[in-house]
């Protein structure tokens, strides 16, 4: 069996969900991308190669968390591209806490729009980093046939 391959989006900055995110996905079976760099390595490059990662992994996940310093930001506008495009491999979730750091009453109205969206154009919405962890897991995917 093929390792699904994930894409990690969201929030970046100093946000910590990934560290703890990467340690409850199934080795075995789950390849990630996390292009969470270090504070100054951002560039042309690492654009490249994320939006490689964003347009060909089987799982496109975004985290979105108060952490970034536009809180209303990029991965709002990449998960509802996603979920329109995608929205049988576009996950989502929000964090409205996250390392003392909250949205801001119209950061909070802004994405939990967003999250409703997404879950209108057909895609997961989970709750929680374990709920994340085992969709991840558990997932498969679809194998196209040619007839």
């Amino acid at each position: 069996m093929r390792k699904v391959k994930v894409f990690l989006g969201g929030t970046c900055a100093s946000s910590t969900w990934r560290s703890e995110l990467i340690p409850m996905l199934d080795q075995e079976r789950v390849e990630f991308f996390n292009p969470q760099l270090t504070p100054g390595a951002w560039n042309e490059e690492a654009q490249a190669v994320e939006d490689f990662h964003r347009e060909t992994d089987d799982i496109r996940v975004y985290v979105i968390t108060p952490e970034a310093e536009l809180e209303i930001g990029y991965s709002h506008v990449e998960v509802v591209d996603d979920s329109n495009k995608r929205p049988d491999r576009t996950v989502l979730l929000v964090i409205p806490e996250a390392n003392g750091k909250t949205f801001s009453k119209h950061g909070l109205k802004v994405t939990l729009k967003t999250a409703k969206l997404v879950a209108e154009n057909g895609a997961t919405v989970v709750e929680s980093l374990d709920e994340l962890a085992e969709f991840l897991n558990t997932y498969k995917p679809k194998v196209k046939t040619i007839e």
